[in-house]
């Protein structure tokens, strides 16, 4: 069962929710047979239409916002466009990561028209770093332990599956990815610690708000099964939490959420 949709900020120009793993956000030619989507939720909860002006994986819980009139889905837009958004997600991966590295590898789109090496390599860049990291007495591989890490991720390109595919490809797939992980231990995750999902989250967004009042800043907590997960290893420390912070010429003020 999909979780409640959480609504994190919302005034007159945009809503920010948190977006539930495993739920698409509209219909797309792949959603055959799907009846639910965040974009329809949204629209139900709020009673008006919404302008959805960027995209998360469905597998991906976290940050989205929308715009609530066409003015503000186009300035919304174009700042992910020409990239004036900051993005920050927390993944749990396969191996001990990087202390801080900034992963540089061009990717070409998968589910292009065109076979995938016909496609253009897209340059793609994003920038990662480990909090923290756990290791468990139990053989998953050919190791007597299994090792993992929490990873914060920020991209700074916009292509699809970007983290997904960075981290898989310097050598630390991200626990859940049925596409870009291994296998092996997205099964002892589901069977043995009972989370079949994938574990990315997008965690804080910040962007220049389309009605010109300064930047906005939104922060999301993990749902339960992550949140359980961090705590199981350790990690509660670094649990996110539900907040929204406006950056304007005024003294800066902290809105808080309740969970």
């Amino acid at each position: 069962m999909i979780d409640e949709l959480r609504i994190l900020h919302d005034d007159a120009h945009l809503v920010v929710v948190h977006k539930p793993a495993g739920l698409l956000v509209h219909r797309t030619a792949l959603a055959r047979g799907e009846r639910e989507f965040l974009l329809q939720r949204l629209r139900d909860r709020l009673g008006r239409r919404v302008y959805p002006v960027h995209r998360l994986d469905r597998p991906t819980s976290g940050v989205m916002v929308f715009a609530l009139d066409p003015e503000s889905a186009s300035r919304l837009g174009a700042a992910f466009t020409e990239r004036r958004v900051t993005k920050r997600y927390l993944a749990v991966v396969r191996g001990i990561g990087p202390e801080a590295e900034r992963l540089d590898y061009p990717l070409r789109e998968e589910d292009g028209p065109r076979p995938k090496a016909e496609m253009p390599a897209q340059p793609a860049i994003t920038e990662v770093r480990r909090l923290d990291g756990v290791e468990l007495p139990v053989q998953v591989d050919r190791y007597p332990h299994a090792r993992y890490s929490l990873m914060e991720a920020r991209p700074l390109t916009g292509r699809r599956h970007q983290i997904r595919r960075h981290l898989s490809r310097r050598g630390y797939p991200i626990i859940g990815d049925a596409k870009h992980g291994k296998s092996i231990h997205n099964r002892f995750f589901a069977e043995r610690l009972e989370i079949p999902r994938l574990l990315l989250a997008a965690v804080e967004l910040g962007f220049e708000h389309p009605a010109g009042a300064g930047c906005l800043r939104v922060s999301a907590a993990l749902d339960a099964p992550m949140s359980r997960l961090f705590e199981r290893f350790g990690w509660s420390g670094h649990l996110p939490v539900n907040a929204v912070r406006h950056d304007s010429f005024a003294e800066p003020t902290v809105e808080s959420i309740a969970p």
